[in-house]
């Protein structure tokens, strides 16, 4: 995909309240090479409500991504849909309000989750669950576990959680 752009996104909530969303963009479908991160921060945000996660970070996901421009893929952390009836869930969500292949990479199993694909990366034993829309899981499956970086959890993701959780230390991407 020539001069096509790759987003991976991540929302994190400070005590303090409100929201803290960022998104590195990528030219290359491994994120080897970032080419922006941007931060963007929500003074108010929806009330935590189970089951309607999504309706809490769309909102932040929208004005991050408003300041990256147009993407053709993005990576979120968390689930695309929540069990194999696609019950979904925020990347799901994201799929319809940014018309965009979606790969959702969550840290932890959930347990109605039954169809995501177990992704293990580098020395790590534990797995990332992959789930996806727009594309298969299987692809998702092999774009996320030859993503740039050596640890359990892809470069790109630990870049953004970083951003959102507001440190300025930077990750190494590393070039293979």
């Amino acid at each position: 995909m020539t001069g096509a752009r790759f987003a991976a996104v991540d929302v994190y909530y400070p005590e303090t309240g409100g929201a803290r969303a960022a998104c590195v963009l990528a030219c290359d479908i491994r994120y080897q090479h970032v080419v922006a991160e941007h931060v963007a921060t929500l003074a108010d945000v929806a009330p935590y409500r189970p089951g309607e996660f999504f309706a809490r970070e769309l909102p932040a996901l929208r004005v991050v991504l408003a300041e990256a421009g147009a993407v053709d893929l993005l990576v979120v952390d968390g689930y695309v849909d929540l069990d194999p009836g696609g019950r979904p869930g925020l990347g799901a969500h994201a799929y319809q309000e940014f018309a965009v292949p979606v790969i959702g990479v969550a840290k932890t199993a959930f347990r109605s989750a039954t169809h995501a694909v177990p992704v293990c990366r580098g020395q790590a034993t534990r797995p990332l669950f992959v789930t996806a829309a727009g594309i298969t899981r299987a692809e998702a499956a092999e774009l996320v576990k030859h993503m740039a970086g050596r640890y359990r959890l892809p470069d790109a993701l630990r870049r953004v959680d970083t951003l959102a959780r507001g440190s300025r230390s930077r990750v190494t991407l590393l070039q293979s």
